[in-house]
């Protein structure tokens, strides 16, 4: 009788479950996990027979499956509560921080290398600086779980500076931020650091790019949100980790500025308050990642930028905007027209590249500043 119970039970939920995902309605966006989720894949014979149409039916399932993100966490608890270290490539780091696994460094940073000096060849009268920025695994190896890898900045690093053109600027923020690393410079439940973080650095880029940065001192502080939940939160899926909070640095010096990000509406504001309600809470920086985007100051003195960039750079603008005319951000991702061109349309001066380094490492969008 217990056994044929316990069939009766598995029986009902199953077949439960089956029924509640054929009757719920697929979502399209999920704000937990900031991704599109899949759609009911297009059924044919081919796609049958070479096995495409089952990948993108698993996908489907995976992405719709109706309670995933209860699912999900309670798979997230069980493995802490066998010890396990780390769940979806995120470390369970002490201090209630989580910490991103590093991947293997591949061919493509050496590749990367050499399209930033083919660039600077081809560009004998434009100054380029590169600012590759670690991330916090980088900084709090202490926080990490017993055995864990670590962090790959330095190898990177000792690549970069061995096999970079020798007039490029290399900056790297590394021992700056570790004069720091008691203050909160990094989110704890994202892979950015926080608008903290990005001012230290964007003094280091100051000195190397040869103007004055401004001070602590010479920017108000505002506490804008007290509830982010980043995308380690997501992958990590813990949820006893309590939420960061995002600060602003507003010039107590008047700066006014228009941004113009793609099709987008101009904005007279480098924050998008909309975001501060979403689940991407850290697009509330320029209103998130677009293809291209233009700052335009009230900073009146000829200088204008070029930032080839990652999202890192997103915290890191509302400092370098206060000493430039013009900053044009290109994300290499979505922007693949002519670099060259674009420098000698808008006229822009000089330029800075900046990236966390692992995600630089990796990209192979960088491949477009060959053209």
């Amino acid at each position: 009788m217990k056994k044929i119970i316990n069939i009766i039970l598995f029986i009902l939920l199953i077949g439960g479950l089956s029924i509640a995902n054929f009757m719920k309605k697929d979502g399209a966006f999920s704000e937990f996990e900031n991704r599109p989720l899949a759609q009911f894949p297009k059924f044919t014979i081919e796609k049958l027979i070479d096995g495409s149409f089952t990948s993108q039916f698993e996908t489907y399932m995976t992405d719709q499956f109706i309670g995933k993100t209860f699912w999900t966490g309670l798979k997230a608890k069980a493995e802490q509560t066998v010890l396990k270290q780390e769940n979806n490539g995120v470390y369970f780091g002490k201090e209630n921080m989580l910490l991103e696994k590093p991947e293997e460094l591949s061919t493509q940073l050496k590749k990367n290398i050499d399209f930033i000096n083919q660039f600077q060849e081809k560009n004998q009268g434009f100054q380029l600086t590169v600012s590759l920025v670690p991330t916090s695994i980088d900084l709090y190896p202490e926080n990490l779980p017993p055995y864990a890898k670590t962090g790959k900045h330095m190898e990177i690093m000792k690549i970069v500076s061995h096999e970079l053109n020798e007039q490029v600027q290399l900056v790297d923020p590394l021992e700056h931020l570790k004069q720091k690393k008691d203050e909160p410079i990094y989110f704890r439940t994202d892979h950015h650091w926080t608008t903290l973080g990005a001012f230290y650095t964007y003094q280091a880029i100051a000195e190397a790019m040869d103007f004055t940065a401004y001070q602590f001192e010479d920017f108000a502080i505002e506490q804008v949100s007290d509830s982010f939940y980043g995308t380690f939160y997501a992958k990590g899926n813990d949820h006893a980790i309590p939420p960061d909070h995002i600060d602003i640095f507003k010039p107590k010096k008047e700066v006014d500025y228009e941004v113009k990000a793609d099709q987008k509406p101009i904005l007279n504001s480098l924050y998008d308050d909309s975001f501060l309600s979403k689940r991407d809470q850290y697009a509330y920086f320029l209103g998130g990642n677009h293809a291209k985007t233009i700052i335009q100051s009230s900073v009146h003195n000829g200088k204008k930028l070029l930032l080839i960039k990652d999202s890192y750079a997103h915290a890191i603008v509302p400092f370098l905007a206060n000493h430039f005319e013009e900053i044009h951000l290109l994300d290499l991702r979505y922007y693949n027209a002519s670099i060259q061109q674009y420098i000698d349309e808008h006229e822009l001066t000089e330029g800075l590249i900046l990236y966390n380094s692992p995600n630089f490492a990796n990209d192979n969008s960088i491949l477009y500043l060959k053209y």
